[in-house]
Protein backbone atom coordinates (compact mmCIF):
# COMPACT_ATOMS: atom_id res chain seq x y z
CA UNK A 1 0.00 0.00 0.00
CA UNK A 2 1.40 3.38 -1.00
CA UNK A 3 2.14 5.74 1.90
CA UNK A 4 0.01 8.86 2.12
CA UNK A 5 2.33 11.75 1.10
CA UNK A 6 0.34 14.08 3.35
CA UNK A 7 1.72 12.22 6.38
CA UNK A 8 5.32 13.06 7.25
CA UNK A 9 8.13 10.54 7.47
CA UNK A 10 7.59 8.09 10.34
CA UNK A 11 10.65 9.31 12.23
CA UNK A 12 9.16 12.80 12.50
CA UNK A 13 5.73 11.48 13.41
CA UNK A 14 7.25 9.55 16.27
CA UNK A 15 8.97 12.69 17.52
CA UNK A 16 5.74 14.68 17.24
CA UNK A 17 3.73 12.01 19.05
CA UNK A 18 6.28 11.86 21.86
CA UNK A 19 6.39 15.65 22.10
CA UNK A 20 2.61 15.94 22.34
CA UNK A 21 2.54 13.19 24.94
CA UNK A 22 5.12 15.13 26.96
CA UNK A 23 3.09 18.35 26.69
CA UNK A 24 -0.12 16.61 27.75
CA UNK A 25 1.52 14.92 30.74
CA UNK A 26 3.91 17.65 31.87
CA UNK A 27 2.90 21.08 30.54
CA UNK A 28 -0.91 20.95 30.45
CA UNK A 29 -1.05 20.11 34.20
CA UNK A 30 1.08 23.21 34.86
CA UNK A 31 -1.35 25.27 32.77
CA UNK A 32 -4.25 23.83 34.77
CA UNK A 33 -2.52 24.42 38.10
CA UNK A 34 -2.02 28.10 37.24
CA UNK A 35 -5.19 28.58 35.17
CA UNK A 36 -6.58 31.45 37.27
CA UNK A 37 -3.20 33.18 37.26
CA UNK A 38 -2.62 32.78 33.52
CA UNK A 39 -6.01 34.07 32.37
CA UNK A 40 -5.35 37.58 33.74
CA UNK A 41 -2.72 39.64 31.88
CA UNK A 42 -2.06 41.69 35.01
CA UNK A 43 -0.47 38.57 36.46
CA UNK A 44 1.67 37.95 33.38
CA UNK A 45 2.88 41.49 32.60
CA UNK A 46 3.77 44.17 35.13
CA UNK A 47 3.14 47.91 34.80
CA UNK A 48 6.19 48.26 32.51
CA UNK A 49 4.90 45.55 30.18
CA UNK A 50 7.56 43.09 31.32
CA UNK A 51 6.97 39.50 32.40
CA UNK A 52 6.30 39.16 36.11
CA UNK A 53 8.62 37.12 38.28
CA UNK A 54 6.01 34.41 38.86
CA UNK A 55 5.33 34.00 35.15
CA UNK A 56 9.07 33.77 34.49
CA UNK A 57 9.35 31.07 37.14
CA UNK A 58 6.52 29.07 35.54
CA UNK A 59 8.14 29.43 32.11
CA UNK A 60 11.48 28.27 33.47
CA UNK A 61 9.81 25.24 35.04
CA UNK A 62 8.47 24.25 31.61
CA UNK A 63 11.83 24.86 29.92
CA UNK A 64 13.67 22.69 32.42
CA UNK A 65 11.13 19.87 32.14
CA UNK A 66 11.38 20.02 28.35
CA UNK A 67 15.18 19.95 28.52
CA UNK A 68 15.11 16.99 30.89
CA UNK A 69 12.79 15.14 28.49
CA UNK A 70 15.06 15.93 25.52
CA UNK A 71 12.73 18.22 23.58
CA UNK A 72 14.15 21.64 24.44
CA UNK A 73 17.21 21.13 22.22
CA UNK A 74 15.51 19.37 19.27
CA UNK A 75 16.35 22.15 16.81
CA UNK A 76 19.86 22.89 18.08
CA UNK A 77 23.25 21.93 16.68
CA UNK A 78 24.44 18.43 17.51
CA UNK A 79 27.87 19.77 18.45
CA UNK A 80 26.19 21.80 21.20
CA UNK A 81 24.21 18.85 22.49
CA UNK A 82 21.11 19.26 20.35
CA UNK A 83 19.31 16.90 17.97
CA UNK A 84 19.91 19.19 14.96
CA UNK A 85 16.70 18.21 13.20
CA UNK A 86 16.45 19.17 9.51
CA UNK A 87 14.15 21.94 8.28
CA UNK A 88 11.61 19.38 7.09
CA UNK A 89 11.21 18.06 10.64
CA UNK A 90 11.02 21.54 12.17
CA UNK A 91 8.24 22.43 9.73
CA UNK A 92 6.20 19.39 10.68
CA UNK A 93 6.69 19.92 14.41
CA UNK A 94 5.76 23.62 14.32
CA UNK A 95 2.71 22.90 12.23
CA UNK A 96 1.58 20.05 14.48
CA UNK A 97 1.97 22.03 17.71
CA UNK A 98 0.05 25.04 16.46
CA UNK A 99 -2.62 22.90 14.82
CA UNK A 100 -3.29 21.11 18.09
CA UNK A 101 -2.90 23.97 20.57
CA UNK A 102 -3.72 27.14 18.62
CA UNK A 103 -1.76 30.38 18.91
CA UNK A 104 -2.22 31.55 22.51
CA UNK A 105 -0.73 28.75 24.65
CA UNK A 106 2.43 30.71 25.43
CA UNK A 107 3.85 28.17 27.91
CA UNK A 108 3.83 25.61 25.12
CA UNK A 109 4.95 27.73 22.19
CA UNK A 110 7.56 29.88 23.93
CA UNK A 111 9.01 27.49 26.50
CA UNK A 112 8.93 23.89 25.27
CA UNK A 113 11.14 24.45 22.20
CA UNK A 114 12.96 27.80 21.89
CA UNK A 115 13.97 29.57 18.73
CA UNK A 116 16.80 27.54 17.21
CA UNK A 117 18.77 30.69 16.43
CA UNK A 118 18.04 33.44 18.92
CA UNK A 119 17.27 32.12 22.39
CA UNK A 120 18.11 28.43 22.72
CA UNK A 121 21.31 26.58 21.87
CA UNK A 122 22.03 29.02 19.07
CA UNK A 123 24.63 28.02 16.46
CA UNK A 124 26.24 31.40 17.15
CA UNK A 125 27.57 29.84 20.35
CA UNK A 126 29.88 27.73 18.21
CA UNK A 127 31.82 30.92 17.44
CA UNK A 128 32.10 32.05 21.05
CA UNK A 129 35.29 31.93 23.10
CA UNK A 130 35.62 28.35 24.37
CA UNK A 131 36.26 29.32 27.99
CA UNK A 132 33.25 31.64 28.15
CA UNK A 133 31.06 29.02 26.49
CA UNK A 134 32.23 26.21 28.78
CA UNK A 135 31.12 28.18 31.84
CA UNK A 136 27.59 28.73 30.48
CA UNK A 137 26.67 25.94 28.09
CA UNK A 138 25.24 23.52 30.68
CA UNK A 139 22.75 26.06 32.01
CA UNK A 140 21.71 27.08 28.48
CA UNK A 141 21.26 23.44 27.47
CA UNK A 142 19.19 22.78 30.62
CA UNK A 143 16.85 25.71 30.04
CA UNK A 144 17.83 27.50 33.23
CA UNK A 145 19.58 30.23 31.22
CA UNK A 146 18.22 31.65 27.98
CA UNK A 147 19.48 34.04 25.33
CA UNK A 148 18.21 37.04 23.41
CA UNK A 149 19.21 38.48 20.05
CA UNK A 150 19.73 42.25 20.36
CA UNK A 151 19.90 43.54 16.79
CA UNK A 152 16.81 45.66 15.99
CA UNK A 153 16.61 49.31 17.03
CA UNK A 154 14.01 52.10 16.76
CA UNK A 155 15.52 53.16 13.41
CA UNK A 156 17.02 49.84 12.35
CA UNK A 157 14.66 47.03 11.47
CA UNK A 158 14.71 45.88 7.88
CA UNK A 159 17.63 48.22 7.17
CA UNK A 160 20.22 47.06 9.69
CA UNK A 161 22.78 49.58 8.51
CA UNK A 162 20.73 52.24 10.31
CA UNK A 163 22.06 50.89 13.59
CA UNK A 164 23.01 53.58 16.12
CA UNK A 165 24.35 51.45 19.00
CA UNK A 166 28.10 51.93 19.06
CA UNK A 167 31.01 50.10 20.66
CA UNK A 168 33.78 52.62 21.33
CA UNK A 169 37.32 51.26 21.68
CA UNK A 170 38.96 51.62 25.10
CA UNK A 171 41.88 49.92 26.81
CA UNK A 172 41.09 46.21 26.99
CA UNK A 173 38.07 46.28 24.70
CA UNK A 174 35.05 48.50 24.06
CA UNK A 175 32.21 50.27 25.83
CA UNK A 176 28.77 49.94 24.27
CA UNK A 177 26.16 52.70 24.33
CA UNK A 178 22.78 52.66 22.63
CA UNK A 179 19.27 51.25 22.64
CA UNK A 180 17.57 48.19 21.17
CA UNK A 181 13.90 47.60 20.48
CA UNK A 182 11.66 44.61 19.66
CA UNK A 183 14.06 42.22 21.41
CA UNK A 184 12.26 38.97 22.16
CA UNK A 185 13.04 36.94 25.27
CA UNK A 186 15.15 39.64 26.89
CA UNK A 187 12.86 39.87 29.94
CA UNK A 188 14.26 36.61 31.31
CA UNK A 189 17.43 36.11 29.26
CA UNK A 190 20.68 35.51 31.13
CA UNK A 191 22.81 36.25 28.05
CA UNK A 192 22.49 38.40 24.95
CA UNK A 193 23.95 38.66 21.48
CA UNK A 194 24.46 42.41 21.20
CA UNK A 195 25.19 43.97 17.81
CA UNK A 196 27.07 47.28 17.78
CA UNK A 197 29.02 49.47 15.35
CA UNK A 198 32.78 49.06 15.73
CA UNK A 199 33.77 50.60 12.38
CA UNK A 200 31.60 53.63 11.47
CA UNK A 201 33.31 54.07 8.09
CA UNK A 202 32.50 50.53 7.00
CA UNK A 203 28.91 50.98 8.17
CA UNK A 204 28.60 54.24 6.21
CA UNK A 205 29.81 52.35 3.13
CA UNK A 206 27.47 49.44 3.93
CA UNK A 207 30.39 47.06 3.88
CA UNK A 208 30.41 45.64 7.39
CA UNK A 209 31.66 47.32 10.54
CA UNK A 210 29.08 45.79 12.90
CA UNK A 211 30.27 43.35 15.57
CA UNK A 212 28.33 40.82 17.63
CA UNK A 213 29.23 40.59 21.32
CA UNK A 214 28.17 37.96 23.84
CA UNK A 215 27.01 39.72 27.00
CA UNK A 216 25.71 38.54 30.37
CA UNK A 217 22.51 40.48 31.03
CA UNK A 218 23.44 41.12 34.66
CA UNK A 219 26.47 43.10 33.50
CA UNK A 220 26.71 46.72 34.68
CA UNK A 221 25.29 48.98 31.97
CA UNK A 222 22.80 46.42 30.56
CA UNK A 223 19.17 47.37 31.19
CA UNK A 224 15.82 45.86 30.21
CA UNK A 225 13.66 48.98 30.24
CA UNK A 226 10.16 47.94 29.19
CA UNK A 227 8.00 45.43 27.41
CA UNK A 228 6.16 46.61 24.32
CA UNK A 229 2.35 46.37 24.41
CA UNK A 230 1.22 44.82 21.11
CA UNK A 231 -2.28 44.58 19.60
CA UNK A 232 -4.17 45.39 22.80
CA UNK A 233 -1.94 43.40 25.13
CA UNK A 234 -0.67 44.79 28.44
CA UNK A 235 2.87 43.80 27.47
CA UNK A 236 4.70 41.28 25.33
CA UNK A 237 7.81 39.17 24.97
CA UNK A 238 9.28 42.02 22.89
CA UNK A 239 11.30 44.49 24.93
CA UNK A 240 13.31 47.72 24.88
CA UNK A 241 16.93 47.49 26.02
CA UNK A 242 19.51 50.16 26.74
CA UNK A 243 23.29 50.02 27.15
CA UNK A 244 25.18 52.62 29.15
CA UNK A 245 28.98 52.27 29.09
CA UNK A 246 28.60 48.49 28.90
CA UNK A 247 32.13 47.07 28.94
CA UNK A 248 33.07 44.16 26.65
CA UNK A 249 36.35 42.46 25.82
CA UNK A 250 37.74 40.86 22.64
CA UNK A 251 36.93 37.42 24.13
CA UNK A 252 33.23 38.31 23.98
CA UNK A 253 33.18 38.74 20.19
CA UNK A 254 31.08 36.21 18.33
CA UNK A 255 32.88 35.30 15.12
CA UNK A 256 35.03 38.11 13.74
CA UNK A 257 35.12 41.80 14.52
CA UNK A 258 33.13 43.84 12.01
CA UNK A 259 31.35 40.83 10.50
CA UNK A 260 28.37 40.56 12.79
CA UNK A 261 25.79 41.02 10.07
CA UNK A 262 26.97 37.87 8.33
CA UNK A 263 26.06 36.04 11.52
CA UNK A 264 22.72 37.80 11.83
CA UNK A 265 21.68 36.79 8.33
CA UNK A 266 22.53 33.15 9.00
CA UNK A 267 19.31 32.39 10.83
CA UNK A 268 16.90 34.25 8.60
CA UNK A 269 15.94 31.39 6.28
CA UNK A 270 15.21 28.91 9.08
CA UNK A 271 13.31 31.58 11.01
CA UNK A 272 11.05 32.40 8.08
CA UNK A 273 10.37 28.74 7.37
CA UNK A 274 9.53 28.15 11.03
CA UNK A 275 7.13 31.10 11.11
CA UNK A 276 5.49 29.94 7.89
CA UNK A 277 4.90 26.48 9.37
CA UNK A 278 3.42 28.12 12.46
CA UNK A 279 0.95 29.96 10.21
CA UNK A 280 -0.13 26.70 8.56
CA UNK A 281 -0.72 25.06 11.93
CA UNK A 282 -2.80 27.95 13.28
CA UNK A 283 -4.78 28.13 10.02
CA UNK A 284 -5.65 24.43 10.35
CA UNK A 285 -6.63 24.97 13.99
CA UNK A 286 -8.98 27.76 12.87
CA UNK A 287 -10.41 25.65 10.03
CA UNK A 288 -11.19 22.84 12.49
CA UNK A 289 -13.30 25.27 14.49
CA UNK A 290 -15.06 26.54 11.40
CA UNK A 291 -15.91 23.00 10.30
CA UNK A 292 -17.24 22.04 13.71
CA UNK A 293 -19.39 25.17 13.90
CA UNK A 294 -20.63 24.72 10.33
CA UNK A 295 -21.92 21.24 11.24
CA UNK A 296 -23.82 22.34 14.36
CA UNK A 297 -24.98 25.94 13.90
CA UNK A 298 -28.39 26.14 12.20
CA UNK A 299 -30.03 28.97 10.28
CA UNK A 300 -33.18 28.86 8.20
CA UNK A 301 -33.82 25.26 9.14
CA UNK A 302 -30.44 23.75 8.22
CA UNK A 303 -26.82 23.78 9.34
CA UNK A 304 -24.81 26.66 7.97
CA UNK A 305 -22.47 24.17 6.32
CA UNK A 306 -25.29 23.42 3.91
CA UNK A 307 -25.33 27.01 2.66
CA UNK A 308 -23.27 27.55 -0.49
CA UNK A 309 -21.75 30.79 0.82
CA UNK A 310 -20.26 28.97 3.83
CA UNK A 311 -19.13 26.09 1.62
CA UNK A 312 -17.32 28.56 -0.62
CA UNK A 313 -15.51 30.06 2.37
CA UNK A 314 -14.45 26.63 3.63
CA UNK A 315 -13.19 25.60 0.20
CA UNK A 316 -11.12 28.78 -0.18
CA UNK A 317 -9.63 28.34 3.30
CA UNK A 318 -8.62 24.76 2.42
CA UNK A 319 -7.12 25.96 -0.87
CA UNK A 320 -5.03 28.62 0.88
CA UNK A 321 -3.73 26.20 3.49
CA UNK A 322 -2.94 23.47 0.99
CA UNK A 323 -1.00 25.72 -1.37
CA UNK A 324 1.01 27.35 1.40
CA UNK A 325 1.74 24.03 3.08
CA UNK A 326 3.05 22.58 -0.18
CA UNK A 327 5.29 25.60 -0.72
CA UNK A 328 6.71 25.46 2.80
CA UNK A 329 7.53 21.75 2.52
CA UNK A 330 9.29 22.34 -0.79
CA UNK A 331 11.29 25.25 0.64
CA UNK A 332 12.33 23.16 3.65
CA UNK A 333 13.54 20.49 1.22
CA UNK A 334 15.66 23.10 -0.58
CA UNK A 335 17.27 24.17 2.71
CA UNK A 336 17.96 20.59 3.73
CA UNK A 337 19.58 19.96 0.35
CA UNK A 338 21.86 22.96 0.89
CA UNK A 339 20.40 24.79 -2.12
CA UNK A 340 19.88 28.56 -2.33
CA UNK A 341 16.42 29.49 -1.08
CA UNK A 342 16.49 33.24 -0.43
CA UNK A 343 13.68 33.92 -2.89
CA UNK A 344 11.65 30.95 -1.72
CA UNK A 345 11.85 31.76 2.00
CA UNK A 346 10.68 35.30 1.26
CA UNK A 347 7.80 33.97 -0.86
CA UNK A 348 6.52 31.65 1.84
CA UNK A 349 6.99 34.22 4.60
CA UNK A 350 4.70 36.83 3.08
CA UNK A 351 2.36 34.23 1.57
CA UNK A 352 1.80 32.28 4.78
CA UNK A 353 1.45 35.25 7.11
CA UNK A 354 -1.03 36.90 4.76
CA UNK A 355 -2.84 33.60 4.26
CA UNK A 356 -3.30 33.21 8.01
CA UNK A 357 -4.82 36.67 8.26
CA UNK A 358 -7.37 35.83 5.57
CA UNK A 359 -8.19 32.44 7.08
CA UNK A 360 -8.77 33.70 10.63
CA UNK A 361 -10.83 36.61 9.31
CA UNK A 362 -13.08 34.23 7.36
CA UNK A 363 -13.39 31.81 10.27
CA UNK A 364 -14.48 34.69 12.51
CA UNK A 365 -17.04 35.65 9.87
CA UNK A 366 -18.37 32.09 9.75
CA UNK A 367 -18.88 32.22 13.52
CA UNK A 368 -20.75 35.53 13.34
CA UNK A 369 -21.05 37.33 16.69
CA UNK A 370 -19.39 34.43 18.52
CA UNK A 371 -16.27 35.06 16.48
CA UNK A 372 -15.95 38.55 17.93
CA UNK A 373 -15.66 37.19 21.45
CA UNK A 374 -12.56 35.29 22.52
CA UNK A 375 -14.52 32.31 23.79
CA UNK A 376 -12.96 30.15 21.07
CA UNK A 377 -9.67 32.05 20.89
CA UNK A 378 -10.41 33.44 17.42
CA UNK A 379 -10.13 37.08 18.40
CA UNK A 380 -6.73 36.36 19.94
CA UNK A 381 -5.75 34.43 16.81
CA UNK A 382 -6.76 37.42 14.68
CA UNK A 383 -4.39 39.68 16.61
CA UNK A 384 -1.66 37.03 16.52
CA UNK A 385 -2.02 36.66 12.74
CA UNK A 386 -1.77 40.39 12.20
CA UNK A 387 1.51 40.65 14.09
CA UNK A 388 3.27 38.08 11.90
CA UNK A 389 3.32 40.26 8.79
CA UNK A 390 5.88 42.53 10.51
CA UNK A 391 8.73 40.58 12.21
CA UNK A 392 11.50 38.72 10.35
CA UNK A 393 11.02 41.16 7.47
CA UNK A 394 7.72 42.81 6.56
CA UNK A 395 5.61 41.60 3.65
CA UNK A 396 6.86 44.58 1.66
CA UNK A 397 10.50 43.71 2.32
CA UNK A 398 9.83 40.10 1.31
CA UNK A 399 8.31 41.23 -2.00
CA UNK A 400 11.30 43.49 -2.56
CA UNK A 401 13.68 40.58 -1.95
CA UNK A 402 11.78 38.31 -4.35
CA UNK A 403 11.76 40.95 -7.09
CA UNK A 404 15.48 41.67 -6.68
CA UNK A 405 16.30 37.97 -6.91
CA UNK A 406 14.19 37.59 -10.03
CA UNK A 407 15.80 40.61 -11.69
CA UNK A 408 19.24 39.21 -10.81
CA UNK A 409 18.47 36.02 -12.71
CA UNK A 410 17.11 33.77 -9.97
CA UNK A 411 13.98 32.87 -11.92
CA UNK A 412 13.58 29.14 -11.25
CA UNK A 413 10.33 28.38 -9.47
Amino acid sequence: MTADPRVGPSEYKEIIDALIEFIEKAVVPIEQEHAEFLKDEVNIFDSRGLMTEKYKQISQQVRELSAEAGFYTLYSAESLGGAELPAAAIVEIQEALHHRYGPERSLIHESVIPSPFTNGLSPLLLQLNEEILAERIDAIRAGTATLCFALSEPDAGSDVYNLKTRATAVDGGWVINGQKQWISNAAHAKHAFVFAITDPVAVANRSGGITCFFVDTDSEGFSVDAGIPIMGKRGSNATILSFTDLKVTPAQIIGEEGKGLNLAMGGISRGRVTMSATCIGVAQWALDQALEYSKTRKTFGKTIGQHQMIQSKLAEIARDIYLCKSAVQRTAALLDAGLPAIKETSIIKFSCTEMLGRVVDEVMQIHGGLGLTNELGLEGAYRFARTLRIPDGTSEIQRRTVAKRLLAGDTKL
